[in-house]
């Protein structure tokens, strides 16, 4: 049993665990402590010093976040020496930091700025020493400006400890330590996989999106250019939180007034497609069950996961589905099927995607997502970038009128709507699976044993078979993370995995906390969104994808029939080999 401890914080007592930290205490006792480095969901690192405070009977400053109490102990974390000692840190982070707060992403929205206030930092005493190191946005994805790191280690953790990927670690000693690379190599040379996680974690501008949001107005300004419109499931859980509505708000609705307020002349779904990635997912599943094919099958739907892939485990790519993404598979035939059916040229198509997602942005401009010469998605935009544009177009999105998405591509169902949490794809499928095998509806429609966040989560169906004599059990996974995708590719590899089906999502908590979700995206965060997703499932008329009416007339008018020859020009493609290094 853990003893506790009475601890004073400046003149209030406080009972906390033995062991707590001294940031924590104060918390419970009304004070916030600043700090640049520390996170909630991370390790304790103590390398920023902005923390400090001052320990009765102490010969130096401490720092909150990680130094422990004991019972009796004294803290004073507002005496005019640790006020000046936190301001003196600021300014001297702040003469290496590049001066230019009107033109960065993060302005108003800094947790530099907003500590440098709150410590009361207005002048500068040491002179200005910017390093004038490159801007890389060699991926088109993921931006990275060394002049803005404060060397917090945030982007490291998440990039080693949470994804597993380690491409970002300190270079260099003392005074020219820096976030970096392997030999401060691009992006596009390094195994990165653009899931955005580092974005996710980094205080300041140093890490952010490749910003389309100028493309996006250019086109909706363009006469010539009919410009539609996609939003993923895990947008509208999390746009109202850069917009004025609490955390995990479902602003389905809202969402969609405020697309047609800003120019588009199509505003429809990614669920649409979702749907239709079941259709063609299960159908291939059952397909390689019954015929033999390479088991587990994977899925294929994160753009993050597919890079991963590619890079540490190139031998493995035959596990994965052949279906493009639900966002790709809009592409392809917003420019075909709605094209045809609308009478509208191709190439005079605009196709616009709103995702969670960074690597979506590399996803898009991959050269396999084209059909015909034609590229599926033109632009794509964060959750982030798109808050931006409706803040830029001066829309009051709470009282925004509430409205539908367009038919036919912006009728989906609930299954398609958990695509956005991790194991939301597996439980959309054995929906699906389930039925066309058993030919029998399903009792019960929520499979819980793969939602939550644990790393891996594992469940097993028996589906009876329809002679009413043989049942087959299939085995299925879900990962979120890629540390945790890690440990099932590591199964596969080793012959390990009798998995039939796996769902990997590269991000904790899946798409809902994408690397283009709004910050912080916290576990706290996190589990409202997740909620709201399921809430928004079961608020849904229609809960299966195979009943979908508007992608049951697409097989009938365009597509003939799951894994048919036009869809596999469509809306499958293949993955390429590539090196670590």
């Amino acid at each position: 049993m853990t003893d506790n401890a009475v601890v004073t914080i400046n003149g209030t007592e406080v009972t906390v665990p033995e062991g707590t930290t001294i940031l924590t205490a104060a918390e419970l006792a009304g004070v916030q402590i600043p700090t640049l480095c520390n996170h909630p969901d991370q390790m304790i690192k103590a390398v920023c010093r902005v923390c400090v405070v001052e320990v009765e009977g102490a010969r130096v400053f401490q720092p909150a976040c990680s130094f422990p109490v004991w019972d009796g102990m004294n803290v004073r974390t507002n005496s005019p020496a640790v006020i000046e000692a936190r301001k003196t840190v600021v300014e001297m982070l702040l003469s290496r930091h590049p001066q230019d707060c009107l033109q960065c992403e993060r302005n108003l929205h800094c947790e530099l700025q907003n500590v440098s206030k709150s410590v009361g930092v207005n002048e500068r005493p040491f002179p200005e020493e910017t390093r004038d190191l490159p801007i890389d946005d060699s991926s088109g994805a993921v931006v990275r400006e060394a002049d803005k790191c404060i060397n917090c280690r945030r982007c490291v953790e998440a990039c080693a400890d949470v994804q597993g990927v380690g491409v970002l670690s300190t270079v260099n000693r003392g005074y020219d330590t820096v976030v970096s690379t392997a030999f401060n190599e691009p992006l596009e040379q390094v195994s990165c996989v653009l899931c955005g996680q580092c974005i996710q974690a980094c205080p300041t501008g140093a890490l952010r999106e490749h910003n389309d949001i100028d493309r996006v107005w250019r086109a909706l300004a363009d006469p010539n250019k009919h410009v539609v419109v996609q939003t993923a499931p895990a947008v509208r859980v999390a746009i109202g939180e850069d917009l004025g509505l609490p955390v995990g708000t479902r602003a389905t609705k809202l969402l969609t007034s405020a697309l047609r307020q800003l120019g588009f002349d199509g505003v429809f779904d990614t669920d649409f497609t979702a749907d239709l990635t079941i259709m063609e997912e299960g159908s291939e599943l059952l397909q390689r069950l019954q015929e033999g094919g390479t088991l587990p099958m994977i899925t294929s739907c994160s753009p993050g996961w597919i890079k991963y892939i590619e890079h540490y485990y190139p031998e493995q790519l035959d596990h994965l589905s052949t279906c493009k993404s639900p966002q790709q598979m809009f592409g392809a035939l917003a420019k075909s099927y709605y094209a045809e059916k609308n009478q509208y040229n191709p190439d005079d198509i605009y196709v616009v995607s709103i995702m969670p997602c960074t690597a979506k942005k590399f996803e898009a401009n991959r050269p396999e997502m084209a059909a015909e010469g034609i590229r599926d998605v033109d632009a794509v935009l964060t959750t982030r970038e798109l808050a931006q544009m409706i803040d830029q177009a001066g829309l009051d999105f709470p009282n925004l009128k509430e409205e539908e998405y367009d038919s036919p591509l912006g009728i989906s169902t609930g299954a398609a709507v958990i695509f956005g949490a991790t194991g939301g794809v597996m439980e959309a499928a054995l929906r699906t699976v389930y039925e066309l095998v058993t030919e029998q509806e399903l009792p019960a429609l929520d499979f819980t044993s793969v939602r939550g966040l644990d790393g891996v989560k594992e469940a097993s169906v028996l589906l009876p078979l329809p002679n009413g004599e043989d049942s087959l059990e299939v085995k299925v996974a879900a990962a979120h993370g890629l540390a945790s995708a890690r440990q099932i590719m590591e199964k596969v590899k080793n012959g390990e995995a009798d998995y039939h089906f796996v769902e990997v999502m590269s991000c904790p908590g899946g798409c809902i906390g994408g690397g283009g979700q709004p910050r912080p995206s916290t576990t706290e965060r996190r589990e409202k969104r997740l909620q709201a997703i399921y809430d928004e499932d079961e608020a849904m008329t229609i809960r299966k994808s195979h009943e979908n009416p508007a992608v049951k007339a697409l097989y009938e008018e365009y597509l003939e029939k799951p894994l048919g020859e036009r869809r596999h020009k469509l809306l499958h493609t293949h993955y390429v080999q590539r090196s670590r290094y």
